[in-house]
């Protein structure tokens, strides 16, 4: 069945436009609520991350749920990944997160986790989608929801990352700039490493409810590297606003990608005799990773875009480690989802165990030059069945020969199509994903006109 409203990451778009409205999102609480209470009394824990939105959609989530008797735990202010671990902890049948990630301000979602702290089942999702159809209504008043705030739920998180690595694992003497995006992870990511021995240097770490992502964060690395170098500092951490993404910066000032991190963590675990198996990424995942991968013996393979998938491909094959580029890195060893804290502390471990910095870590892997472009459109259309754009990526391809990709991909979270080009020839890639991308533009802007 095709799904209405739920996409790769949630549901997802801009506040006050459908689905993402107050009224929409008290309706989506209690169809969500009636299809978790169907197996008795119910409890969904809800948090958020720092933008203005959350408070609305925060309160229209509990009354929704309270109204289809459903109990409700409240954690404020928290990261995605979070949320995931606490659902677990408080053995709560869902976990829902009021977050639109890495995008601005103005745009807002709502996801969801099973009891077990992954993402919902496609069953369950159109489950919801189904009650959405029904008109709502409410309980006895003795049957109503009740709700109450989780006062310890930052705490409980902190002492979560910190178990991820060996209690004998010390951070002193390591300087650290962290960028926490103004977003969800601004009150626990730096008490996280600075236990932990760290020197912490903190950047965006009051947010407003509008800086969120703002200039800052995974996204947008520019103002960490500056400050990483300013304050010669060993290693630059940015998070993005709800915590999920990690993208590096090493003592040169240098990004450390999803697909740089993930070899570091997989090599460090290959060399301690702890990895299984091997390690997923998707089809954004550069081939330079592909290649050092094979290049040490760990099997390798690709899944579509969304952490999901790869969290789906990790759980098939039972194995350990899989990353988009973009930042998502899924440690499932230690936990259910991705996390930009816990990643991150891997990477510090590989650091401290090697007495090698992050630039040497990272050395083993080499980039191939890639090139993306999004491509903004007027509404989601079937791109597999353009002519046009089928003839010019054959342009492009019969260009780059046998040393190079391309990958056309609409995104599942945000109105644009992904325009993707790699090759040995960075300024060839350059100039054909430019030239694809018009292309692409050019072809939409006729379908839809």
């Amino acid at each position: 069945m095709t799904k209405r409203y739920f996409g790769t990451d949630g549901i997802r778009g801009k506040v006050g436009q459908h689905p993402i409205t107050p009224d929409f999102v008290l309706k989506l609480g209690w169809a969500a609520g009636k299809v978790f209470a169907r197996s008795g009394q119910s409890r969904i824990l809800i948090g958020k991350d720092t933008r203005i939105s959350g408070y609305m959609f925060e309160s229209a989530l509990e009354a929704g749920l309270s109204a289809a008797g459903v109990d409700v735990l409240l954690t404020g202010p928290m990261p995605t990944p979070a949320v995931a671990y606490l659902t677990k902890t408080f053995r709560a049948d869902a976990g829902i997160v009021i977050s639109a990630s890495h995008n601005p301000f103005y745009d807002n979602g709502i996801k969801f986790f099973s009891a077990s702290g992954t993402k919902l089942p496609d069953e369950v999702e159109q489950a919801i989608e189904a009650q959405m159809d029904i008109a709502m209504s409410t309980v006895e008043s003795h049957e109503l929801g009740k709700a109450r705030r989780i006062d310890d739920a930052a705490g409980r998180y902190i002492e979560f990352c910190k178990g991820t690595v060996s209690g004998a694992l010390s951070l002193k003497g390591l300087r650290i700039v962290l960028d926490c995006a103004n977003g969800a992870t601004y009150h626990v990511a730096p008490q996280v490493f600075e236990e932990l021995g760290a020197r912490v240097i903190r950047m965006a770490t009051s947010p407003d409810g509008i800086n969120i992502n703002a200039e800052c964060g995974a996204t947008d690395p520019a103002a960490l590297q500056q400050r990483v170098l300013a304050e010669k500092a060993d290693i630059g951490i940015a998070l993005d606003g709800d915590g999920d993404r990690v993208i590096m910066v090493d003592a040169a000032g240098e990004v450390v990608d999803g697909d740089e991190i993930l070899f570091i963590i997989a090599r460090q675990m290959q060399l301690q005799g702890r990895l299984t198996g091997g390690v997923v990424g998707t089809l954004m995942s550069n081939f330079g990773l592909e290649l050092a991968l094979q290049r040490n013996d760990i099997p390798f393979v690709r899944t579509q875009v969304g952490d999901r998938y790869v969290l789906e491909e990790l759980d098939r094959r039972d194995w350990f480690l899989g990353a988009e580029n973009s930042g998502h890195v899924i440690c499932r060893h230690l936990t259910s989802t991705g996390d930009g804290i816990v990643a991150g502390l891997q990477v510090l471990k590989a650091m401290v165990q090697s007495g090698e910095t992050l630039a040497q870590l990272k050395a083993g892997m080499s980039k191939m030059p890639q090139e993306m472009i999004n491509v903004r459109v007027a509404r989601k259309v079937d791109i597999s069945s353009v002519a046009e754009i089928d003839q010019a990526v054959a342009r492009v391809e019969a260009r780059l020969g046998n040393s190079g990709r391309v990958l056309l991909r609409p995104s599942g979270t945000e109105p644009v199509v992904r325009v993707m080009i790699e090759g040995e020839d960075g300024p060839l890639v350059a100039e054909l994903c430019r030239e694809l991308a018009d292309d692409v533009e050019k072809a939409l802007q006729a379908l839809v006109s």
